[in-house]
Order: C-alpha cells, then sequence, then structure tokens
C-alpha cells in the first residue's frame, strides 16, 4: 500500500497510481468481456452442431427402423406364403391318403360282407 505523500506532489502521485489501477482493470474486465462474448459465441455454435447432429442421427435412427420395418413385414408375408403353400400341399396329401385309405376299406370289407350275407342266406 501506498504510503500517504506529503505535499501536493503526493496528492498527484496518488491520483496517478488510483487512475492508471482503475484504467488497468476496465483493460482487464474489456478482455474478459472479449473472451466470454468469444466463449458464448463458440458455446452457441456447439448447441447449433449438436442439435444438427442429433437430427442427423434421429432421421438415420428413423431410416433403419423404416428399412427393418420393410424388411421384416416382407419376410413375414413370405413365411406366411410358405405356411399357406405347406398347408395346401398337407391338405392335398392328407386327402389323397384318406381316399385310399378308405378304397382300401371299401375293397377289403365289401367282399367279406357279400360273402357273410351270402354264406347267412345260402345256409
Amino acid at each position: 500500500m501506498l504510503a500517504p505523500a506529503s505535499g501536493v506532489d503526493g496528492v498527484t502521485d496518488l491520483t496517478d497510481s488510483i487512475e492508471e489501477r482503475m484504467a488497468r482493470i476496465e483493460g482487464i474486465l474489456e478482455q474478459m468481456d472479449k473472451r466470454l462474448n468469444h466463449l458464448e459465441t463458440e458455446v452457441v455454435e456447439l448447441r447449433k452442431d449438436f442439435g444438427e447432429l442429433r437430427k442427423d442421427f434421429s432421421d438415420k435412427v428413423e431410416g433403419l427402423r423404416k428399412e427393418f420395418s420393410d424388411k421384416i413385414e416382407g419376410l413375414r408375408k413370405e413365411f406366411s406364403d410358405d405356411i399357406k403353400s405347406l398347408r395346401k400341399e398337407l391338405g392335398d396329401k392328407i386327402d389323397r391318403n384318406f381316399r385310399w385309405t378308405i378304397g382300401l376299406m371299401l375293397s377289403i370289407l365289401l367282399p367279406m360282407w357279400v360273402t357273410i350275407i351270402l354264406a347267412i342266406l345260402l345256409r
């Protein structure tokens, strides 16, 4: 701290010293203001960039979601068509085998019944 000076020159020196300090503080504040403005600009740019990246990411995720949905729907349709064709084939085979079974049963049972009825009648 400065000791009080005696005389007119001492008061002038103290006043000059305070004015120099105030000027230096004002310079520092101006420099801090510039730096803070620069930081604020950088933060605004980062937010803008982050927003764009988030939008791009959202768009890409939505595109992938739609692509997967379309592929799944295609696979689902293909699977459904395959099941329908297998059901038709299986139904046709069951019908064919049922007809063969009925034909064989009738070819065996009909002569047997005729034989039994004739045996009863001709006794």
